[in-house]
C-alpha cells in the first residue's frame, strides 16, 4: 500500500504541472485533482488497517479558511477531513489543501491520522450552533446601505435586503453536526462529523450506529445548543 499512496502522489504532482501548462483544463482539473485526493487519503488509512479490516464507509469535506492577514485576491487555505468507518473504528484524516500544491497526505500538507475504536465511544451527539458570522455579515451591509443613503440611490435597497436576508438565513438556519463522544477521556480535537445531510455522512453514522448499538442520540447538557 505505500507503494500505492507514492503512486498516488506522483500522479497528483504531474496533474498540478499539466494544469500550470494549461494542458488541463479547469473542471477537468478539479474533478481529477478530487478524485485522486480521496483516493490519495485512502490508501494511506488502508495502510493502517488490520489484514482482515476494511473500509465500510467513508465521508470527505472541505472548508475555506480566509485569514484577515493575507490579501483578498490570495486564493485562501483550505482545511480538508475525511471519515472512514470501518468494521473496527471510525478514522478520521485531516490535512491542509494548500494553494498551488498537491495533495500529499503527510507532514508536507499537516496531515493528521487519529482513530476512535467503536468500544471507546460513549454517545453519538446532535449540535448545531448559530451562524453569528453571517448574522453580523448581513446586518452590517445593511446598515452600509442605510448610512450611505442616497450614494446607493439604486444597489441600496438591493443591498440592504440581501444584508437582511443574509441575517435571517443566518439565524433561522443553524450549523448542525454530529459529535462522537468518547466513553472515557475525550479525543484532543472532538470527531465532528459535518454535511451531515449528505448520503456519504448518513452511512458513516449508520456504520457506527450499528457498531455500538442502538442507543439514543441526546444534546449535550452544556453545549447550550439543545437538540437538532
Amino acid at each position: 500500500m505505500p507503494a500505492a499512496a507514492d503512486e498516488l502522489r506522483s500522479e497528483l504532482r504531474e496533474l498540478v504541472e499539466r494544469r500550470g501548462r494549461g494542458d488541463v483544463g479547469e473542471k477537468d482539473f478539479e474533478r481529477r485533482l478530487a478524485e485522486a485526493s480521496v483516493a490519495l487519503c485512502r490508501a494511506v488509512v488502508s495502510e493502517r488497517l488490520a489484514p482482515d479490516e476494511g473500509i465500510v464507509a467513508e465521508h470527505h469535506l472541505v472548508y475555506s479558511h480566509f485569514k484577515l492577514t493575507r490579501s483578498l485576491l490570495r486564493e485562501p487555505e483550505q482545511a480538508t477531513v475525511s471519515f472512514f468507518a470501518t468494521n473496527r473504528r471510525l478514522i478520521r484524516v485531516r490535512g491542509s489543501l494548500l494553494p498551488g500544491r498537491p495533495v500529499s497526505c503527510d507532514d508536507a500538507d499537516a496531515t493528521v491520522v487519529d482513530e476512535l475504536g467503536y468500544a471507546g465511544i460513549g454517545q453519538i451527539a446532535r449540535r448545531k450552533q448559530q451562524r453569528w458570522g453571517e448574522v453580523a455579515a448581513g446586518l452590517g451591509a445593511a446598515l452600509l446601505a442605510f448610512l450611505l443613503g442616497d450614494a446607493l440611490a439604486i444597489t441600496g435597497p438591493l443591498l440592504a435586503g440581501l444584508g437582511f436576508a443574509g441575517a435571517l438565513h443566518g439565524l433561522l438556519f443553524p450549523t448542525r453536526w454530529i459529535e462522537i463522544v468518547a466513553r472515557d477521556a475525550p479525543p484532543a480535537t472532538p470527531f465532528e462529523i459535518h454535511g451531515v445531510r449528505r448520503r456519504s455522512a448518513r452511512k458513516v453514522l449508520a456504520v457506527v450506529r450499528g457498531a455500538i448499538g442502538a442507543r439514543r442520540e441526546r444534546p449535550s447538557a452544556n453545549d447550550g445548543s439543545g437538540g437538532a
